[in-house]
C-alpha cells in the first residue's frame, strides 16, 4: 500500500476504474487495521476479555476467512462445500473452537495470511471487467445484490470488527 495515496479513492495500477475505487477503500481499511495491531504481542493477540469473547487474533483470522469465503462465492460463483467450510473455520464462525485453536501466533503470522489472501483477491480483480462488479443475484433474504456490494461487505466487516479490536485493546489496559 502506498501511504501517499492512502486517502485517495481513484485508479490503481493494473486495475480497471471501478476496481481501483474498490481496492482504494479496501487498502485504507487494511492499513488502518494493521496500524491497530502491528505492535501487539502474542499475549495481547490472545487476550480474551470474556469466556465467550473474541481475541484480536481470532478477529484477524476471521478477516482472512471472510475474504476467502467471498473469493469462493464471487470468483467461483458457487456454494461452499464441506471441505471449504472445514478450511474456512474456525476463523469464519469464531466461537468455542476458534477460542481453543486460534492462539499462540505472533503478529507476523496473521499479517502474512492477510497479505497473501489479499494478493489473491487483487490478482483476480485484475482479470475481471468492471461490469462483473455490477452483476446481480439473490443474496441475503433473497434480495438482489451485486458483486460490488459483496466486496464492500468484506471490508465493511473488517471495519466493524476493527472497532471491536479497539475495544479489546482498551479492556486489556484495564485488566
Amino acid at each position: 500500500m502506498n501511504k501517499e495515496t492512502l486517502f485517495i479513492i481513484d485508479k490503481k495500477e493494473g486495475l480497471s476504474a471501478e476496481f481501483g475505487k474498490l481496492v482504494s477503500m479496501m487498502d485504507y481499511t487494511r492499513a488502518t487495521t494493521i496500524d491497530e495491531v502491528k505492535d501487539l504481542s502474542v499475549d495481547e493477540l490472545d487476550f480474551l476479555y470474556a469466556d465467550d469473547g473474541n481475541s484480536i487474533g481470532m478477529l484477524l483470522a476471521h478477516f482472512v476467512s471472510v475474504e476467502k469465503a467471498y473469493q469462493i462465492a464471487t470468483f467461483e460463483n458457487r456454494d461452499f462445500t464441506e471441505e471449504d467450510i472445514d478450511r474456512l473455520n474456525p476463523g469464519l464462525d469464531l466461537g468455542d473452537h476458534a477460542r481453543e485453536t486460534i492462539k499462540g501466533h505472533a503478529i507476523d503470522y496473521y499479517l502474512h495470511q492477510l497479505e497473501e489472501t489479499r494478493k489473491e483477491t487483487i490478482e483476480k480483480f485484475k482479470s475481471l471487467p468492471d461490469a462483473w462488479l455490477f452483476e446481480q443475484e439473490p443474496f441475503w433474504y433473497d434480495l438482489p445484490a451485486n458483486n460490488f456490494f459483496k466486496w464492500f461487505h468484506v471490508f465493511e466487516d473488517e471495519l466493524n470488527h476493527r472497532g471491536q479490536i479497539r475495544l479489546i485493546k482498551k479492556m486489556m489496559k484495564k485488566a
